[in-house]
C-alpha cells in the first residue's frame, strides 16, 4: 500500500509541478475572459457604419421609420426612383428603398426593392424587412378597423402542465421538462469531456514512461498493476485539481467581467417590430423564479452523489482501457490509433445517444439500456438521474457500473502488465488476447 502511495504521490507531484499544467490551469479563465470580451465587442460592433436609405413609399402606407442599428431611414418626398437614383451614385445615400402599392388588404406577399451598388449587409437587410413588415401590418389593422387589443388577445401561449392521477408521484410543472434536459445536459456533456480528456492524460502518461524506459526501472520495485493503478489514480487526482482550480479561477474571471466591459442588455437583443409581444419585465421576472422553484424541487443529494459516484465509475473504466493501450503501444503514435478507436467509440456513442434519443425521450427503451450497459451508464444515467427514473434503475446502474470498474481495471492490469515491457513489437487485438491469459 505505500508503494501504491508513492505512485500516485509521484504521478500527482510530477504532473503539477509540469509549466504545461501551471500555464493550462491559468490561462483557461483568461481564455474564458477573452472568449467573452470577443462575444461583447461582436455584439457592439455595427459591421460597415451608417446605412442612410431614402425610403420611396408608393403605397403610402409607411410613413416615418425610426432609426435602429446603423440603419438610417429617410424619408423620399416629391422625388422620383430616377432622381433618388442619381443622387445615391453622387453619394447623399447608400440605397432606395423602394415599397410598391399593395394590390389590396388581402395581399399576404410584399416584395419590396432596394438599389443600390453597394451590396446590403444580411442584419441590415433583416431589419428593414422586419420593419417594412410592421408597417404594412399596422397599415392594414388602420384599414380594416380592427381593435389591436382584441387582435392581439387572439394569440394563446398553449403548454402542458403534467398532473399527476394517483398522487404517487411528484407533482410536475411545464419547466420540469425544459429543467431537466438542462440539468441532464450539462452532466452529460460534463462526463463525456472529463472522460475523454483524463482517459487519455493517463494513456500519454504510460506512453511517455515506456518510450523513455523510465518503466523498467519502476518495474524492478512495483508491481505492474501497482503501477497502473497508481497512474490513474494520480492522473484523476491532477484532474480533479485542475477543475477546482478552473471552477474558482472562472468563477473570479465571471464576478470581475461586469466591471471590464459595460453591455447594454438591449444590444443582445433582436430588434421589437410591431406586432411582435413586448416582454413583460414583471412576467419575465416571475417565470425566472418558478425556473429556480423546479430547480429547488430536484433531489440534488441524491443526483449529484450518483453523479460522483458514475464519474469515478466511468473514469476508471475507460483510464484503464487507456492505460492498456498505452502500454500496448509502440514508439509510432499514429500506428496505435487502431487499438485507439475502440475505446472512444462507446464513450462517443453513449454522447450521441443522450443528444439525439435522450432529448426526445428520457425514458425510451434504447434509453434504459443505455443507462444500464456500464460502458454507456457513466454517461446516459447521469442525464436520465434528472428525470426520476425509478429507483431500482439507479441502483442497478450504479452496481453494474462499480462492478465493470473492477473487472476493467483487472483486465487492464493483465494487459498491462505484458505490453508495457513489450518493444519494437506492432501489436494487433489477437495479440492483446492472448496477453489475458499468460501467467
Amino acid at each position: 500500500m505505500s508503494k501504491l502511495k508513492l505512485i500516485i504521490q509521484r504521478e500527482y507531484l510530477t504532473r503539477v509541478r509540469k509549466k504545461s499544467f501551471i500555464i493550462g490551469t491559468l490561462l483557461a479563465p483568461v481564455g474564458l475572459l477573452v472568449y467573452f470580451l470577443v462575444i461583447v465587442g461582436l455584439t457592439k460592433y455595427e459591421g460597415g457604419g451608417e446605412v442612410k436609405v431614402a425610403v420611396l413609399d408608393e403605397a403610402r402606407v409607411i410613413g416615418t421609420i425610426p432609426d435602429e442599428r446603423g440603419v438610417r431611414y429617410l424619408p423620399a418626398v416629391d422625388k422620383t426612383l430616377e432622381q433618388l437614383k442619381s443622387e445615391v451614385t453622387q453619394g447623399q445615400y447608400d440605397g432606395v428603398l423602394r415599397i410598391p402599392p399593395l394590390a389590396n388588404l388581402r395581399q399576404k406577399d410584399l416584395t419590396v426593392y432596394y438599389y443600390s451598388d453597394k451590396k446590403l449587409a444580411p442584419e441590415k437587410r433583416e431589419l428593414i424587412e422586419r420593419r417594412v413588415s410592421g408597417k404594412v401590418r399596422d397599415f392594414k389593422i388602420d384599414s380594416l378597423r380592427l381593435d389591436r387589443a382584441s387582435l392581439e388577445n387572439l394569440d394563446t401561449d398553449v403548454s402542458i402542465d403534467p398532473e399527476n392521477i394517483t398522487g404517487k408521484g411528484e407533482d410536475e410543472s411545464k419547466y420540469t421538462i425544459g429543467v431537466g434536459l438542462a440539468i441532464g445536459g450539462i452532466m452529460a456533456f460534463i462526463m463525456f469531456f472529463m472522460v475523454m480528456m483524463y482517459g487519455q492524460m493517463v494513456m500519454r502518461s504510460v506512453m511517455e514512461e515506456k518510450t523513455n524506459r523510465i518503466v523498467e526501472v519502476m518495474m524492478s520495485s512495483v508491481r505492474p498493476f501497482q503501477l497502473m493503478l497508481g497512474k490513474i489514480i494520480g492522473a484523476g487526482a491532477v484532474g480533479l485539481t485542475q477543475v477546482v482550480a478552473w471552477i474558482v479561477l472562472s468563477g473570479a474571471v465571471m464576478f470581475l467581467l461586469p466591471f471590464l466591459v459595460d453591455v447594454d442588455p438591449q444590444q443582445m437583443q433582436p430588434p421589437v417590430t410591431a406586432g411582435q409581444p413586448q416582454i413583460d419585465p414583471e412576467m419575465a421576472q416571475g417565470e425566472a423564479f418558478r425556473i429556480f422553484a423546479e430547480l429547488g424541487k430536484q433531489n440534488w443529494p441524491l443526483i449529484v452523489g450518483s453523479f460522483v459516484i458514475f464519474f469515478l465509475g466511468g473514469y476508471f473504466i475507460y483510464s484503464s482501457m487507456f492505460a492498456a493501450i498505452g502500454s500496448a503501444m509502440g514508439d509510432d503514435y499514429g500506428e496505435g490509433q487502431a487499438l485507439v478507436l475502440p475505446v472512444t467509440i462507446p464513450i462517443i456513442l453513449a454522447f450521441y445517444i443522450v443528444a439525439f434519443v435522450g432529448i426526445r425521450n428520457p425514458d425510451s427503451g434504447l434509453m434504459i439500456f443505455a443507462s444500464l450497459f456500464p460502458l454507456f451508464s457513466p454517461i446516459v444515467m447521469p442525464f436520465r438521474m434528472a428525470f426520476n427514473p425509478p429507483p431500482w434503475q439507479i441502483a442497478l446502474s450504479l452496481v453494474l457500473t462499480v462492478a465493470a470498474a473492477f473487472f476493467f481495471v483487472w483486465l487492464a492490469g493483465r494487459i498491462y502488465r505484458v505490453g508495457i515491457l513489450l518493444y519494437g513489437k506492432k501489436v494487433t487485438f489477437k495479440e492483446i488476447g492472448k496477453w489475458l491469459f499468460y501467467r
